[in-house]
């Protein structure tokens, strides 16, 4: 597993040094763009609408737009000054019951292994943490993005939750058409308790599947086997060739055709050269 983050969890004044690693995967079927005529990947280009070109990573700096058109903007290092230590730290502010937690709250789930001299120090959190029943709420930093956590035991592993804000939370209030009040008929009632117990089961993550994912690749085999494939047209390469090269080159083709500049120069010996034009008018005065 790839590190994202190194910091530490601090509850009280303990200190455990973690190591921070993603959790969970996306397994979704990632498709290109094509230009449906000829099928070339299309490219996504940052362009400036005003300087009229593509712009690199290292010209772009962020901003804040407190009015149309109005930014207030921000170095990297500013960010991250404002940032400050917090950002290495999961600061555990509160211990609560996980079933206290509606999980509208939960973001990204994410694993913490022992720093490199924290076992010990690990081993107390997560036991304590087991034993007691009991998750942490906490304050972490990532990438610049401040978020509350929740701070967990899973198996042997602790589990650090990102969880919103409760600001970030839209209110519940605000989803139109729903019921002021929940009238049901009693026998449907009694009838739609009974068919949710029937189909109550401890829940096994092992029998879901996604059902989709696998159909698409189903079907992007089948269309490979049966060659239904479209290739996608070579580029044109840019040839660099150095300056010299090119005017050696250039040269010597010019030398090697007939009507080159050899041939004419012999040529040009056998002609007569043409009278000065200003010769000719004086004779034209004299005449006249």
């Amino acid at each position: 597993m790839h590190t994202l983050w190194k910091g530490a969890i601090s509850f009280g004044l303990v200190n455990v040094p973690v190591k921070m690693f993603a959790a969970t995967e996306e397994k979704d079927i990632h498709m290109r763009y094509l230009h449906k005529e000829c099928t070339t990947p299309l490219s996504f280009v940052r362009k400036c609408a005003t300087c009229d070109r593509e712009i690199g990573w290292e010209e772009i700096i962020k901003g804040y737009e407190y009015e149309p058109g109005k930014f207030v903007l921000f170095e990297k290092e500013e960010l991250d000054q404002l940032a400050g230590e917090a950002s290495r730290e999961i600061k555990i502010m509160d211990f609560v019951d996980l079933k206290e937690i509606d999980p509208i709250y939960f973001q990204k789930t994410y694993y913490l292994s022992p720093g490199d001299t924290g076992a010990g120090a690990y081993n107390l959190l997560l036991e304590s943490m087991r034993q007691k029943s009991k998750i942490g709420i906490a304050k972490v930093s990532i990438r610049s993005k401040s978020s509350l956590a929740a701070i967990r035991v899973l198996d042997n592993c602790i589990v650090m939750e990102t969880i919103f804000y409760p600001d970030e939370i839209r209110p519940v209030a605000q989803v139109p058409n729903l019921p002021e009040q929940t009238k049901v008929d009693e026998k449907e009632l009694e009838m739609a308790k009974m068919l949710i117990e029937q189909l109550s089961t401890p829940f096994d993550p092992e029998k879901y599947t996604d059902d989709y994912r696998e159909t698409l690749l189903d079907a992007i085999r089948h269309k490979v086997a049966g060659e239904e494939v479209q290739v996608a047209p070579e580029q044109k390469k840019a040839n660099v060739i150095d300056l010299m090269s090119a005017l050696q080159a250039s040269l010597e083709a010019v030398k090697a055709k007939p009507g080159g500049k050899t041939a004419r120069g012999a040529g040009a010996k056998n002609e007569k050269p043409a009278k000065p034009r200003r010769k000719t008018a004086a004779k034209v005065k004299e005449t006249v």
